[in-house]
């Protein structure tokens, strides 16, 4: 899908499903790794991310649009757009939207992490951040902790 047919697609379901139209620019934006979309306060664009599309299809990508809508469309009625409002969450219901976009799977990225064994019992923990032997024990025993090295891992660990 082109960036030409996601800005028809929005307009369509601002006008089927809203009733009002949508006169600003929606595209795609590769750089969004955690987010389904994101609404621009500024210039009321929208972005939506490519991999949505890709890795769920054209239902989720419809959702996703339909909750990047309602913040468009609260926002230009001088509503508060936000998640928490009732405002919000009722008209992502009536109109059928995504609350929450899918978790996209890592892409293998690796990250390091670092093994610290108890001293006494032996319990091992492996942890994406340094923590201070000092001040932290073993919660099985409360024996003291040592680092006992670091190591890569995927970062849908831990």
């Amino acid at each position: 899908m082109t960036d030409q047919e996601l800005q028809a697609l929005v307009k369509h379901i601002s006008l089927r499903d809203f009733g009002k139209a949508f006169k600003h620019q929606a595209i795609f934006n590769s750089r969004l790794k955690t987010t389904g979309g994101r609404y621009h306060l500024t210039d009321h664009h929208i972005d939506i991310n490519p991999k949505m599309l890709t890795n769920f299809g054209t239902e989720t990508l419809e959702g996703i649009i339909k909750h990047e809508l309602v913040h468009y469309h609260l926002h230009l009625a001088g509503l508060s757009g936000k998640h928490a409002t009732k405002a919000f969450k009722q008209l992502l219901a009536a109109v059928g939207g995504l609350r929450y976009a899918p978790r996209l799977k890592s892409s293998g990225q690796l990250a390091h992490a670092y093994e610290y064994q108890c001293q006494t019992c032996g319990q091992v923990y492996v942890r994406r951040r340094h923590i201070n032997v000092e001040k932290y024990v073993c919660s099985r025993c409360r024996g003291r902790l040592s680092l006992i090295g670091e190591r890569t891992i995927n970062s849908e660990v831990g």
